[in-house]
């Protein structure tokens, strides 16, 4: 059976690009049924002859069944694209449903915030489908997601404004926390090589801990506390020193810059 044509508006940016060769190198579609679109067509997905690359996203809609937008909010009201009787799945952070089908005309609609992990295969992308989404749509867009990673399927709109803050922000905000402890290890002069690979252990080693099944933040944290050792000292200073707060402040942040993309300045 012939899956659909799958169109990628912006299909050469970081994330457009992740996901098309996602969906290619799981063979969720083949080449032959992979449209992206770029301003630069002939050098659009290197390696991968057969995908159609075109220069208009009025000829990507046409050739689609379902179109991904993976541009920038600010870019969207410049994006022409007429989605009439097909799925749309929309990247872009703040843009609501409500504009997205008032601009595209588009009725079956998903809001999806996949992060910059997707270029491993380590995404978590929660989606939002609005109500004319039906059985099948969801499991085409549950397997597309889940050729970059894990999905969540989000049942409140404003459930993916929040987690635009809270995961859509990928690799950032371990990488803020790798800065700080390499920062600190430099003052006690370590050499680089020891203090950059004893910051990795921890950030993405030893937290894969976390990944096990069962696995809970709040007793790892607890048990840590309750052993009254050096690490229980480190977590009570940060603790006290307001990390929580900090990372609230972030997300809050976050969340809010994610609600005003579209609002006018």
């Amino acid at each position: 059976m012939t899956g659909p044509v799958i169109g990628i508006v912006g299909g050469t940016g970081w994330l457009g690009r992740a996901i098309a060769s996602a969906v290619l190198a799981k063979g969720f579609v083949t080449p032959d049924r992979l449209v992206v679109s770029s301003r630069s067509p002939a050098a659009a997905l290197p390696g991968w002859p057969d995908v159609a690359c075109v220069a208009d996203n009025r000829d990507l809609a046409a050739r689609s069944d379902v179109i991904i937008l993976s541009v920038r909010p600010e870019q969207f009201p410049s994006v022409d694209v007429n989605a009439s009787g097909k799925l749309l799945i929309s990247f872009m952070a703040g843009v609501p449903a409500t504009a997205l089908a008032a601009s595209t005309n588009a009725v079956r609609i998903v809001r999806a915030m996949p992060n910059a992990a997707a270029e491993i295969g380590k995404s978590f992308t929660p989606w939002f489908a609005s109500a004319a989404v039906g059985h099948v749509d969801k499991v085409l867009v549950r397997q597309l997601f889940e050729t970059c990673g894990t999905a969540d399927e989000v049942f409140h709109e404003t459930d993916i404004d929040y987690l635009t803050a809270l995961t859509g922000s990928g690799p950032a905000f371990p990488a803020l926390l790798a800065m700080a402890m390499l920062g600190h290890a430099r003052t006690r002069s370590l050499p680089e090589s020891v203090a950059k690979r004893a910051v990795k252990a921890v950030i993405t080693e030893a937290s894969a801990l976390l990944a096990a099944e069962n696995a809970s933040m709040e007793e790892t944290v607890r048990t840590f506390l309750d052993y009254r050792g050096t690490t229980a000292a480190g977590l009570r200073a940060m603790i006290d020193g307001g990390f929580m707060d900090a990372v609230e402040a972030g997300l809050d942040a976050a969340e809010a810059a994610a609600l005003a993309m579209l609002r006018p300045r």
